[in-house]
């Protein structure tokens, strides 16, 4: 009696052991699934959770030479690639120096910037300066560009500082005609100057 007890024992848990680690397993996925990797990091500082919920890299220098010989040399303080964004890149506080194939020297600034490789495009936004060797200044609050080849382009409106006078205009592209030539700056929609003639020293 004694040793059929202990045999339906036996029986018994030989069935009953396997369910159990079953049903430990389905729980240990299920409870994997429904946790947020990102939310459950015990970090209070969002610039912590932002870093790990995007490719960031603080401090980046980026430079290149387009098919006109123009070397384009890029330095922000935070680069980002969102991961629900496939081939675009962000930055902050963005300075670019660009040292054209005719001589000229460029240097833009902006507030953020995104590129895209890809497209071969990018666009600087927020408090964007131009600055250039022969005395001109641009600002604007939006400057398209292309990467393979110097195409500045602001579709809005530009105040413009020249060796001439002050300038506002609805449109500005900046693009050089070749390889070798000297950049071009053209003002379009709207264009306004107000001359300011060099005062001679006596």
């Amino acid at each position: 009696m004694h040793v059929d007890s202990y045999s339906r024992t036996i029986a018994w848990l030989k069935v009953a052991l396997p369910l159990m680690a079953l049903a430990l397993l389905s729980t240990l996925f299920l409870l994997s699934r429904a946790i947020d990797p990102t939310a459950s990091i015990p970090f209070a500082d969002p610039e912590v959770r932002d870093r790990l919920a995007n490719q960031q890299l603080s401090g980046p220098y980026f430079s290149g030479t387009t098919a006109n010989g123009d070397q384009i040399s890029l330095i922000a303080e935070t680069v980002t690639s969102p991961q629900d964004v496939v081939g675009e890149t962000r930055a902050l506080d963005v300075f670019v120096r660009m040292e054209l194939a005719s001589g000229t020297g460029v240097i833009v600034k902006s507030d953020n910037a995104s590129v895209d490789l890809q497209r071969d495009r990018s666009a600087l936004a927020g408090n964007v300066v131009l600055t250039t060797t022969q005395g001109w200044q641009v600002r604007s609050q939006l400057l398209n560009a292309r990467l393979t080849s110097l195409e500045l382009i602001s579709p809005g409106t530009v105040f413009a500082l020249t060796p001439g006078g002050e300038l506002t205009a609805g449109k500005m592209r900046m693009y050089s005609p070749g390889a070798g030539e000297a950049a071009q700056m053209v003002f379009t929609n709207g264009v306004k100057l107000v001359y300011q003639p060099k005062q001679v020293e006596e």
